[in-house]
């Protein structure tokens, strides 16, 4: 009876392990069907190093960053006018400790995403920079588009939850690269975000706010609105995902 019971418990936590491995091993499925669009999962540090006065600039970090992103968001609305059909949708995440949705992404809409970022909360805490990867990718497979994007804008390094390494890398492997995953470092080393090149991303420094609205716009409309529109001209066709 005793040597039945345990090899039941054997046989049980053996599938638990095959169940854990076969979950870990499985590629990220979409939510809903999918078409031609990007969406764009934006998450803005608010540590409490985002007080400091940004070099070069009397602000806080945080203040000039919100500024970038909305400079950088306004080139939108010209994107939309020269190609109505293909959507843009855009999700607003924070990061201290703990991450925050602010604006779960939707179809691109100016006002709502000023007044989002105008309600940054005010910076505090640790940097949780890998489960702001994690909380932003599944929204990401519920957006309805074949084209994903991460942009993030940190002035540091993560000191909360999983390893921004860890996180990238896995969502690079499980999404078979249809994640596409970028940082702007503000005021600190890109050197600490290298690991972005070996997951399908890239990353780029910024010393003062001028950097960081010139990175902010190579990376938005140098790539993520560059390149759709630019493919689909050359007749190439959107992946089929299974």
């Amino acid at each position: 009876m005793l040597a039945c019971q345990a090899n039941g418990r054997r046989d049980r936590s053996a599938q638990a392990r095959a169940s854990r491995d076969a979950e870990s091993a499985a590629t990220y499925q979409a939510e809903v069907e999918e078409g031609l669009g990007a969406a764009v999962a934006i998450l803005v540090d608010t540590s409490g190093s985002m007080r400091d006065e940004a070099p070069g600039d009397s602000r806080p970090k945080y203040v000039v960053a919100q500024e970038a992103l909305e400079a950088m968001l306004d080139a939108t609305d010209a994107f939309v006018a020269k190609r109505p059909d293909f959507p843009i949708k855009i999700g607003i995440y924070s990061f201290s400790s703990h991450v925050r949705t602010l604006r779960s992404i939707q179809p691109y809409d100016r006002a709502a995403i000023r007044s989002v970022l105008a309600g940054l909360p005010r910076p505090g805490g640790g940097t949780a920079i890998g489960e702001a990867l994690r909380e932003a990718r599944p929204d990401l497979y519920r957006a309805g588009v074949f084209r994903k994007y991460v942009l993030v804008v940190t002035d540091g390094e993560n000191t909360s939850g999983r390893s921004p390494d860890e996180v990238a890398r896995e969502i690079f492997q499980k999404s078979d690269g249809a994640v596409q995953i970028y940082f702007v470092a503000f005021d600190t080393s890109p050197e600490k975000f290298a690991f972005l090149k070996e997951a399908g991303g890239d990353v780029i420094g910024a010393g003062t706010g001028v950097e960081l609205r010139q990175a902010l716009d190579r990376i938005y409309q140098g790539k993520i609105l560059a390149e759709a529109p630019d493919k689909l001209e050359q007749g190439e066709r959107e992946p089929v995902k299974k």
